[in-house]
């Protein structure tokens, strides 16, 4: 038996919710590890000074959980998997949000197929050094996907990218001034939060991302740029309907505003909606990757710039950030718009996303969720008075990864809120008792909250 005796003071609230608190935390810190034998919760409350219904409470909420099991008179246990994340890069805080793998091995078996086809063709060119622009194949099937959303670059306006972060980097260092305002959603992606940081550009976050608010903040502030997920946002999982991006664009067009279009999931949907930027081309940058409709492995992305001087001064940042997108790689996504199977993959992938999104409606449908029918996230707002950040700390204890709102807010946190990947590589079984123990937390919320009121 581990001996056990947490130290409970200053904990404010019910006794028992402190208990629970603090036998969550040990088991998310390993203090108490896989298989540990708690103590009795009579010898607990004993220790402790508590009613046995004290301890007894805080077992059953931490039973709910999933961190720990009983076992009639033998008495409870950790579980062997409370401490194992179910999503193994939720567990790092990167922010990142990974497509689902296909089950049926499409993505692997597609993958080995074009790299051995394409080194056996190209081998000399494709291990050497490449520029970002100079290989015709693969900027036309930038100007293909581009279309797919309304735009036409012309081909000398179509820069490759190492990934949807370089390019992202790129279009800012091209366009954004030390100092300069951009206009972005109240809760906004972080690697794009990183790079203003970086490169010393203030945001101004708009209440909600529409044209009446983004005209207001231009006649508050001095509103450079707007920068834009419009389709499945990451985190809020919002998407823009196509009225409200032409708003926007005579908004931006009006306030000579660039637009920094970060279209990372623009190509999921089995109807593409039309970009922004392909209604005010000529002050916008539009962003497609494959990083979030096939795969990050991959690390390709398209940017369609406003002028053929525009996308040389890109060619040349991409140079110095990243060098050179992956040469293979690049030539392999242009071998699969060529043969069709690009269209394969991306199927696969919104096939799995859908399943995935469509299990999260069900489990969580007494929840106020947010999520595309071919996403692979959803944006959770929770009830009033609730902690994202605590939350979330459970959470990971018990194996379930969600990144509270305040890693993505941008200023004061308005609302408390939990981003859930459904993508990676977890199995469909998996992510399923994943979301059924983030459905047990959340009920047990509303029971915690109602003792407190």
């Amino acid at each position: 038996m581990t001996n056990w005796v947490p130290d409970l003071s200053g904990k404010a609230g019910p006794k028992y919710l402190a208990l629970a608190e603090s036998l969550t935390n040990s088991i998310g810190t390993g203090e108490l590890k896989p298989g540990a034998r708690l103590p009795p919760q009579r010898e607990l409350a004993q220790t402790l000074g508590f009613d046995l219904t004290t301890v007894t409470r805080a077992y059953n909420i931490a039973r709910q959980r999933g961190l720990i099991d009983g076992r009639g008179k033998a008495g409870s246990f950790v579980r062997e998997t409370a401490t194992h994340s179910i999503y193994a890069a939720a567990q790092v805080d990167t922010g990142l949000n990974t497509p689902p793998v296909p089950s049926d091995g499409i993505l692997q078996k597609e993958m080995k197929r074009a790299f051995d086809l394409a080194l056996g063709q190209n081998a000399g060119s494709l291990l050497q050094y490449q520029s970002a622009g100079n290989d015709q194949a693969i900027i036309r099937a930038g100007t293909d996907l581009a279309a797919r959303v309304g735009l036409k670059p012309a081909m000398d306006q179509v820069v490759t990218a190492a990934g949807g972060q370089n390019a992202l980097l790129a279009v800012s260092r091209a366009v954004l001034a030390p100092g300069a305002r951009v206009a972005c959603g109240e809760f906004v992606y972080p690697g794009f939060r990183a790079i203003a940081l970086r490169l010393g550009v203030e945001l101004v976050p708009l209440q909600a991302m529409n044209a009446d608010t983004l005209e207001l903040a231009c006649r508050q502030n001095d509103i450079a740029a707007l920068y834009v997920v419009p389709t499945n946002d990451n985190p809020t999982a919002t998407t823009i309907p196509l009225s409200e991006r032409r708003r926007i664009a005579e908004v931006a067009q009006r306030y000579k505003l660039q637009i920094i279009e970060d279209d990372a999931y623009g190509l999921l949907p089995k109807s593409p909606l039309q970009a922004i930027s392909s209604l005010v081309p000529q002050q916008s940058w539009h962003i497609l990757s494959t990083s979030k409709i096939i795969s990050p492995a991959l690390r390709i992305a398209f940017i369609s710039a406003p002028t053929v001087a525009d996308a040389l001064r890109l060619t040349a940042e991409v140079h110095d950030t990243a060098v050179m997108p992956p040469p293979l790689n690049a030539a392999m996504v242009a071998m699969w718009l060529r043969e069709g199977a690009f269209d394969s993959l991306v199927s696969a992938v919104r096939g799995e996303a859908e399943w995935r999104s469509d299990l999260a409606a069900k489990i969580l449908k007494d929840h106020s969720i947010c999520l595309q029918p071919q996403g692979y996230h959803l944006w959770l707002s929770l009830p009033a008075g609730a902690s994202a950040s605590m939350l979330s700390q459970q959470l990971t204890a018990a194996g379930v990864g969600a990144i509270p709102s305040d890693r993505f807010a941008v200023g004061k946190v308005a609302a408390q809120a939990l981003r859930v990947s459904l993508g990676g590589t977890a199995p469909r079984t998996t992510l399923e008792a994943a979301l059924r123990q983030l459905a047990g937390h959340l009920s047990l919320l509303d029971v915690e909250r109602a003792d407190i009121i």
